[in-house]
């Protein structure tokens, strides 16, 4: 089913055909929430408060657009209530952006996750948009609804960063 047409359904009163939407997102906001707010379990609630917001918004989305840079925005302005809400009340140093994973490149992923932590929270979530999520200069900017030059900036000051965390990591 096509998202334009399951959103038409559920305006139209079809409250089921949401679940469309979820299950072909799902996945991918979860995979944001965990960049931004740097915990699964926060994560999947700001996920799942995302589509609650969503569904409830419905009405005010254009079809004509893409659904996901729509709810992404959504999702993402949910993140960062979460985030400042946790801030207030913890103060953690337990971070866990990628899975874990076993073999010969803990080492090396166990930098990568430390150097990504260490970002600002703009930084993180752009390297994950472009190197995890494998989106183009343009995906990402309809995503943060920014101009092409400003995802270009912060990927270009995101890289120099995690370089100089990494330099001298894997020699």
């Amino acid at each position: 089913m096509d998202d334009a047409v399951a959103i038409k359904k559920c305006l139209d009163g079809e409250r089921d055909d949401f679940r469309h939407l979820v299950e072909r997102y799902q996945r991918q906001a979860a995979g944001h929430a965990v960049a931004i707010l740097r915990n699964r379990d926060d994560a999947s609630d700001a996920v799942q408060e995302a589509f609650i917001d969503a569904f409830r918004s419905l009405a005010s989305f254009d079809t004509a657009r893409p659904f996901y840079p729509w709810f992404y925005v959504l999702l993402r302005n949910r993140c960062y209530k979460m985030a400042v809400k946790n801030r207030e009340t913890e103060s953690s140093t337990d971070i866990e952006i990628l899975a874990p994973q076993v073999g010969p490149a803990d080492e090396e992923r166990l930098a990568l996750e430390k150097a990504l932590s260490s970002l600002s929270d703009e930084f993180r979530e752009i390297v994950t948009l472009k190197y995890l999520d494998g989106l183009s200069y343009d995906e990402i900017a309809e995503h943060l609804q920014i101009p092409r030059g400003t995802v270009m900036s912060r990927l270009f000051h995101a890289r120099r960063q995690l370089q100089a965390k990494l330099t001298g990591k894997f020699n």
